[in-house]
């Protein structure tokens, strides 16, 4: 395992029976103090992946490391929070006595019981009983259980699952304050939008093996430009021949140009020289989630929850 990596696997395969492999063969570099988006589509075996990285499941073949240490290894997990599929709490138990319950189960002094509550605006309610909690509550409850120990990494799966945007807006930046503690996170999620505000890289899966993995800025591509002019065909002659258009193609009834953002001003002088209309020109780059589409294509039909 490289210095810089805070996961690293290699190989890493998880079969169920004879069927086909829920995880094949993942190569996944997770770097220390990084966000790391984790995502593909439902059944692709992010679940399954972040189970064996904390022990919950061993792997078929190939091996994985936390932390300099072998996954699920007492020593990984010492210093690993997680929040994996849905959090379970004993309902009809105070979010703080669930907390006890779990600090006590780790080895964690109840000191830290106060400083999670805090840290993920649960006080107040830390004496209900968490059968009166909303989903978002629940949510939040969960991550402070991750917070217990103290960690240096956390492994979080759709933490904003079934939350409301105000819930969703909370969570992230709970994660981005985790991270510039110095903490690595590790962060799967559906939601493309969020995965694009909040991470620093991201690995895409499907079908259990790794598609690709970047930061967001290598994924997205670089940004180009859009023009709307009249005449467009003329229009094109004379962006064609500038020399800093690198290519141009049409789009939606208007020219995209690789060209950098910053000879917008440049191009329009040109065009407006020579009598065209320029209606727009703007730059614009693809979003994570049209790139994402395009890595994995269509929705499949999944089977059991995300294996």
């Amino acid at each position: 395992m490289t210095a810089l990596c805070a996961i690293e696997t290699e190989g890493l395969t998880k079969r169920y029976g004879s069927g086909s492999a829920a995880v094949d063969r993942l190569d996944l570099h997770v770097r220390r103090g990084e966000i790391h988006g984790f995502v593909g589509p439902n059944g692709a075996g992010k679940t399954t992946t972040l189970r064996m990285l904390v022990g919950l499941a061993r792997p078929t073949a190939g091996s994985a490391r936390v932390l300099g240490q072998p996954a699920g290894s007492a020593a990984a997990l010492a210093c690993t929070g997680a929040m994996i599929e849905e959090p379970a709490f004993y309902p009809f138990l105070s979010g703080r006595t669930n907390l006890r319950l779990l600090a006590g189960h780790a080895g964690v002094p109840m000191s830290r019981i106060d400083a999670v509550l805090a840290r993920v605006e649960l006080t107040p309610r830390g004496a209900d009983k968490v059968a009166t909690y909303s989903t978002g509550m629940k949510q939040r409850l969960a991550l402070a259980a991750a917070l217990l120990k103290d960690p240096e990494l956390l492994i979080l799966d759709e933490p904003t699952n079934g939350l409301d945007p105000a819930g969703i807006a909370e969570i992230r930046e709970l994660v981005r304050g985790l991270a510039r503690e110095g903490r690595t996170v590790l962060l799967s999620s559906h939601l493309m939008n969020e995965i694009e505000q909040i991470c620093d890289r991201v690995s895409v899966i499907q079908r259990g093996r790794l598609v690709t993995e970047g930061s967001i800025d290598e994924l997205r591509g670089r940004p180009e430009l859009r023009l709307r002019a009249d005449p467009l065909e003329r229009a094109r002659e004379l962006v064609r021949a500038l020399p800093f258009v690198e290519s141009l193609r049409t789009a939606d009834g208007a020219l995209v140009l690789a060209a950098a953002p910053e000879r917008a001003a440049a191009i329009n002088r040109c065009l407006v020289r020579c009598g065209i209309e320029v209606s727009e020109l703007a730059p614009v780059r693809s979003s994570l989630e049209a790139v994402f589409l395009d890595l994995v294509g269509p929705a499949e039909e999944a089977g059991e929850r995300d294996r």
